[in-house]
């Protein structure tokens, strides 16, 4: 990986970009006070090394779709061929090879209860090298998606609301009876998982739609829920060098204060509550094993509600965001 050094530029940009993933240079380059040219080369530079990336993320809530947490323990010759097959899925949106490499955590979007079963017991419980599967449904996210990460802060109060300020698509979208896309949506949506900075005349050309239509069909979907815009960046970008996750135990009337907690920690990049006996999961990203374990010890450990807490440490990421990363 290469060695990037980050700047106040920098890391406004990456700020910028989370609050806004279609903002244009010109817009970030006045929030942050520099040329727009700087930014823009900013932009490419960092895009460039593969450890950043606008993106369009389908909000499968809005869509009818089932979010679930799988967790499967495999036999340490196949794990990474069997985590590098589930990132390939079109329907996983994360991947993670977890503690001695011989556990697999991932993430799924389930269209139709005839896929989940397709997936759950006919393709992995039939695979002899997956030794277990455990499945929770995600029920509610605290952290994570349209909550961005609180490590990338770097601008101001005032900053942020002027650029939310002039927004053209909606970040967040009203409720309402589940939308249905058609083929051209889909091809706008694959284009933008892509590249969620896609300018119009791309997108245009994937769906075979007008340019006009792009950008109709953009803000009614965003106004609709099911598309926003996030910025997903390598943690070790930002000198994070460890990253976890965590299975809590939390109970029921305790569990809706605990996740809302854990919002105000910087160290949690994903945070959410699911069905299963460890109800509360997180995925966490520290500077070093002492800052890892100040965080247990002390952020954690000053939640009374957590009542078990299991921990393990991602070793490596094969897909992010809905992007498979190189290995």
């Amino acid at each position: 990986m290469e060695n990037v050094t980050l700047d106040e530029v920098d890391r406004g940009l990456l700020h910028a970009l989370q609050v806004d993933g279609r903002a244009s240079f010109s817009r970030i380059a006045d929030v942050l006070g520099v040329s727009d040219q700087r930014v823009a080369r900013r932009y490419r530079r960092l895009r460039s090394t593969g450890m950043l990336r606008v993106v369009g993320v389908v909000d499968g809530r809005r869509l009818g779709y089932e979010s679930w947490a799988l967790r499967l323990r495999c036999t340490p010759d196949a794990a990474s061929s069997i985590a590098e097959a589930l990132g390939r899925r079109p329907d996983t949106s994360w991947v993670h090879l977890l503690s001695g490499g011989t556990e697999i955590s991932c993430g799924t979007l389930q269209r139709t209860p005839a896929q989940r079963q397709a997936l759950l017991l006919n393709k992995l419980a039939r695979t002899s090298r997956v030794l277990s599967v455990a499945a929770h449904r995600t029920l509610h996210v605290f952290v994570g998606g349209r909550i961005g990460w609180a490590g990338l802060a770097a601008l101001s109060p005032g900053q942020v609301a002027r650029l939310e300020a002039g927004r053209v698509y909606p970040a967040h979208g009203s409720a309402g009876e589940p939308v249905s896309l058609g083929p051209g949506d889909e091809a706008l949506l694959r284009a933008l998982s892509l590249d969620g900075r896609a300018v119009h005349a791309d997108l245009a050309a994937a769906t075979g739609w007008s340019e006009s239509t792009v950008k109709r069909r953009m803000e009614q979907l965003c106004a609709a829920g099911v598309l926003f815009f996030d910025m997903d960046v390598l943690p070790a970008l930002l000198g994070y060098q460890v990253e976890a996750q965590l299975w809590m135990s939390v109970p029921p009337a305790e569990l809706d204060a605990t996740g809302r907690a854990l919002t105000r920690h910087p160290e949690v990049a994903f945070a959410g509550a699911t069905t299963g006996s460890h109800n509360l999961t997180a995925s966490v990203v520290c500077r070093d094993d002492a800052a890892f374990y100040r965080y247990l010890t002390e952020d954690l450990g000053a939640l009374p509600a957590i009542r078990q807490i299991e921990t393990a440490p991602i070793v490596r990421t094969i897909k992010r965001a809905g992007a498979l990363l190189p290995g």
